[in-house]
């Protein structure tokens, strides 16, 4: 049985990830903005078959909430087997370019929020020498494109810290898990055209905890990606400008 926390539970893919751990029997603590919509997952996941399930709500942006909101978590579980941090949002690339109060908005949910978090997770699970991180970034940061730079930035800034986090708790056993997926079919996305390379939280969560149990440095979700984003960042810039991605 493992301890696990749940950050951002209320997104699809967080969602389809902890009905995995669940069946397996394990302990989760979910964070997530919508108390009821926590209260309705809590019951479902029970039923699904977890030993305990507990959860608080939270607010990615309120930054002097963390610290508390972890050593609640900490203290209700003993321990953290895996920390899965799972929220976000998809900004509008041009409001943020008109106004920088939505693009501030966009990094402090995307990339500041998730470093705050991790800040309160590290120490716990260094001190345990054990342990697994995985965080959902996106394959949108391997390479700023016309459409989506600021989302994308925000991403890209979070894979970096997670490389160099990687580095620093590898003495401590802790592995940290990069996440990235590519377009999935979740309310975030509802309002974008569907096509051939859009897959289910479903299809994600299955590569989250395979990564995970692997304590992958970097998995692409679906695994098609890799190639696809090889592909994009070989583009050499004197094209890649031109392109309207």
């Amino acid at each position: 049985m493992k301890n696990i926390l749940v950050i951002g539970a209320n997104s699809a893919i967080a969602k389809a990830t902890a009905r995995h751990y669940a069946e397996q029997k394990d302990s989760l603590y979910l964070l997530a903005r919508d108390p009821e919509q926590l209260a309705v997952q809590k019951d479902d996941l029970m039923v699904r078959g977890a030993t305990s399930v507990e959860c608080a709500a939270f607010d990615a942006t309120d930054f002097t909430s963390h610290g508390p909101l972890i050593a609640q978590a900490l203290e209700t579980l003993g321990h953290f087997d895996i920390v899965l941090i799972a929220h976000g949002s998809l900004p509008d690339q041009a409001l943020c370019e008109s106004d920088f109060n939505v693009a501030l908005e966009a990094f402090n949910v995307n990339a500041l929020s998730v470093i705050s978090l991790l800040n309160y997770v590290i120490k716990p699970m260094q001190t345990r020498r054990d342990g697994c991180i995985a965080v959902v970034t996106s394959v949108a940061g391997d390479r700023g494109r016309q459409s989506n730079f600021i989302y994308g930035a925000a991403k890209a800034m979070v894979s970096t810290y997670l490389q160099g986090l990687r580095g620093r708790l590898f003495p401590d056993n802790v592995a940290v898990v990069d996440i990235k997926p590519g377009f999935v079919d979740t309310p975030m996305t509802a309002h974008l055209p569907k096509g051939a390379l859009w897959a289910q939280p479903e299809q994600i969560a299955q590569r989250i905890v395979k990564g995970v149990e692997k304590r992958s440095s970097t998995v692409y979700a679906p695994g098609f990606w890799r190639l696809i984003m090889f592909v994009v960042c070989s583009v050499p810039e004197v094209i890649f400008k031109r392109l309207k991605l």
